[in-house]
Order: C-alpha cells, then sequence, then structure tokens
C-alpha cells in the first residue's frame, strides 16, 4: 500500500558568513564548519530534542581528506548530537547542499522521519586543487572528445555556452559588477543578518621563518567576497583564464570559497507538537541531464520540470537563487527561460558572494527562505547547474 505523501516545512535556516579561498577561515576545518552549521539551527528550533532527528544529510562536493570519512557524521558528533543520530552525506557537486535539503524533505514527506537536518559544507582551502585532492579521472571518459572540457577545468565549458549563446565579454563583465553591487548593498541594509551565524576563528599560524606562531582570533559575521571598487574598468583590464581569445575571466566567475549551512525540516506533526513556526515549504525539485560541455545551461532543462512539480508557472516564481557559476552560463539560462532579471539574485550571486561548491546549494536555501519572509514574497527558487552535464532547481513556498 502506498503511503500518502505529506508535506515537509523548513523551521530554520542558517549559514556561516562565506570566506574566500585562503581567506579568513583558511585553517577552519569543513567538519568544524558544519559542527557550528548544526548546533545554530538547532538553536533556532528551543524546546526541540535533538534526539529526535531522524537524519544528518550534508552536500560536500569534494568528500576527501579533511571533508573525507563521511563528514556528516563527524560533523553531527563534534555539534554533540546524540550517537543515536546518525550521518549521511551525499555529492551531487555544485548541487549537493541543494540535493540534501531534497533528500531530507523527502524522508519527511514519506512519512520515514518527522525531524531532518540539512546541510552542505566545503573548503576550497583545504582542497590542493578545483578537482580535490587527486585527479583520477578514468581514462575511458576522454574517448569522447566533448567530455575534455571536464578534465580542463569548468571554464572551457562555460567559455563554450558564451560562444554557443553569444554571450558577450561586456554583458559578462556588467553582470558581475552588478552582483557586487547588489551584494554589497544587500550588507550594508543587513539583509543577511537573519541568516548567518558567525563563526569565532581562533587559529594558530606558524611563521617557518621566524619560528614564531601567530595567533588569530575574531568573529567572522559577513561574507568576505563582495567587492564595493568592482567596476566595468577594472573587469575590463582581465585577461581570459581558460582560453586566449575567450571571454571568462576571474571577474566574472564565481570565487572559490569556504563554507557551510544547515537546515531544519520537520513535519507538520512535529509544527503543532513543539510549536514551531515554519518559514517555508518545501513545494518541488528537479534535476536534469545536459551535454557535459555545456553543463552551465543545465537549469533551462530543470527549472521547468521543478515547476511543474510544485505546480506553479514561471511567472509565480516572485525570487529566484541562480547560482553565479559564471556569468557566462547565468546570462544564457536568464535568456533562454526568459527569466525576469530583477527577481534573479536580488542580493548578489556566487560571483560576489562565493560559491563553496557543495556548501552553495544549502546556504542559498537559507536565503532564499529568510528572503521571501521580509519581502512577503510567496515562492522562490534555487538553481544551479552542475559538473559533467546536469541542472537542479527546487521551489520553496514561504509560510506567514
Amino acid at each position: 500500500m502506498s503511503k500518502q505523501v505529506q508535506d515537509a516545512y523548513i523551521v530554520a535556516a542558517t549559514r556561516l558568513p562565506v570566506a574566500k579561498r585562503k581567506g579568513m577561515f583558511a585553517h577552519v576545518r569543513p567538519d568544524d564548519m558544519l559542527a557550528h552549521a548544526i548546533r545554530s539551527v538547532l538553536a533556532q528550533a528551543p524546546g526541540l530534542d535533538p534526539a529526535l532527528v531522524g537524519d544528518v544529510i550534508v552536500g560536500c562536493a569534494m568528500p576527501e581528506a579533511e571533508q573525507g570519512m563521511n563528514v556528516a557524521r563527524i560533523g553531527a558528533l563534534l555539534a554533540g548530537l546524540p550517537d543515536s543520530v546518525p550521518g549521511m552525506t551525499v555529492n551531487r557537486f555544485c548541487a549537493s547542499g541543494l540535493q540534501a535539503v531534497v533528500l531530507a524533505a523527502d524522508r519527511i514527506r514519506l512519512g520515514e522521519a518527522d525531524v531532518m537536518i540539512a546541510a552542505g559544507t566545503e573548503t576550497m582551502s583545504l582542497m590542493n586543487q578545483m578537482m580535490g585532492n587527486k585527479i583520477a579521472i578514468n581514462p575511458a571518459f576522454f574517448e569522447k572528445e566533448e567530455n575534455t572540457a571536464i578534465a580542463f577545468g569548468m571554464g572551457i565549458t562555460a567559455e563554450k555556452v558564451a560562444a554557443r549563446w553569444k554571450v558577450s565579454r561586456e554583458d559578462q563583465d556588467a553582470f558581475a559588477v552588478a552582483s557586487h553591487r547588489k551584494a554589497c548593498a544587500a550588507i550594508a541594509a543587513g539583509h543577511f543578518k537573519a541568516e548567518i551565524s558567525p563563526y569565532r576563528v581562533a587559529a594558530r599560524v606558524p611563521d617557518l621563518q621566524t619560528g614564531e606562531v601567530a595567533v588569530r582570533d575574531f568573529l567572522a559575521e559577513t561574507d568576505e567576497g563582495p567587492r564595493p571598487d568592482s567596476s566595468l574598468e577594472r573587469l575590463a583590464r582581465l585577461k581570459p583564464v581558460f582560453a586566449a581569445r575567450g571571454s571568462v575571466t576571474a571577474g566574472n566567475s564565481s570565487q572559490m570559497s569556504d563554507g557551510a549551512a544547515a537546515v531544519l525540516v520537520v513535519s507538520e506533526t512535529t509544527l503543532k507538537q513543539f510549536d514551531l513556526k515554519p518559514l517555508a515549504r518545501f513545494a518541488g525539485y528537479s534535476v536534469a541531464g545536459v551535454p557535459p560541455e555545456i553543463m552551465g545551461i543545465g537549469p533551462v532543462e530543470a527549472i521547468p520540470r521543478a515547476l511543474g512539480q510544485a505546480g506553479i508557472r514561471q511567472d509565480d516564481v516572485g525570487w529566484i537563487e541562480l547560482n553565479e557559476a559564471f556569468a557566462a552560463q547565468a546570462l544564457a539560462v536568464v535568456r533562454t527561460l526568459g527569466l525576469d532579471p530583477a527577481k534573479v539574485n536580488p542580493l548578489g550571486g556566487a560571483i560576489a558572494l562565493g560559491h563553496p561548491l557543495g556548501a552553495t546549494g544549502a546556504i542559498r536555501t537559507a536565503t532564499i527562505v529568510h528572503g521571501l519572509r521580509r519581502t512577503g514574497q510567496r515562492y522562490g527558487m534555487v538553481t544551479m547547474c552542475i559538473g559533467t552535464g546536469m541542472g537542479a532547481a527546487g521551489v520553496f513556498e514561504a509560510m506567514f
């Protein structure tokens, strides 16, 4: 007998400020970031017994080295959750954090759990390379010429999207400047404060030349990436990174970053039992595949399917968090689907705010559920392209 699907509600969502690679979290472990996010999200639901958590599902795009060994379980234990609470790490590259939210919501919707924690964590400072500590791609993968773009970097796929969808260098740079300006304005207005749980950094860094140990002790409260001095003139001076005659530069690409976030998802039964106030209802999700060499266009396939799952139209969505892996692919998605630019990343995107890979989906979920309530809009969507050629989109309905 099939189970009746019930609604899943987000009652708390929080994140750490996002740091630049080798920036303020350069010596902070990803499991410590995760533990802080878990503790912080549970603190937003006072009276809820942590022992009731059915599982901790954590997205991580490079689950190795410091973020290996099932970082979800390690982070849960470091957070002080009871031994009875399990943990699972999931990897769908850039959509890992969003996938964690979806899997947690699905457990609730199927009636298999009443309380779940979904999260994401990623340190790009402690990973030796963009593609992890050890790159060991199956040689057979390169028998198809179009797959070689993956080995040479995501930037090559962005160049292919820019060429095919005719996205100019000037448009990419203008999009990047707008991202920084929106992010700086949002920080100045305090729009991120409700979603950020400040993190105390206490690091001891040895100076090999002097033999002394420098102590860094400060409270990280604000995203590190946005640059108020970003301008078209500055970006125009940057050279293409991935192709000699290309248009994709460091300035119109997402920043490599460190960060973590956590989302608390519960059933209606738990809402009533503990008198919890929902921020949002999980409304729908979809993931789709596209050719690997144009992976940036993935949201074009995922968004219509997710809207169908939610039973709404594109015009019903008032806020869209479209991960800016590259300005080229973000603009191609916006133009192809006819998205309203005013609804896309109103507080800036990954070009300014950073992209800690597997954590980003959970981070942007925190942004959107708080943003919808603050602005009084009903539906929001988190969407992103995914390495190796995929796109994902999740839809959320604000609860007032």
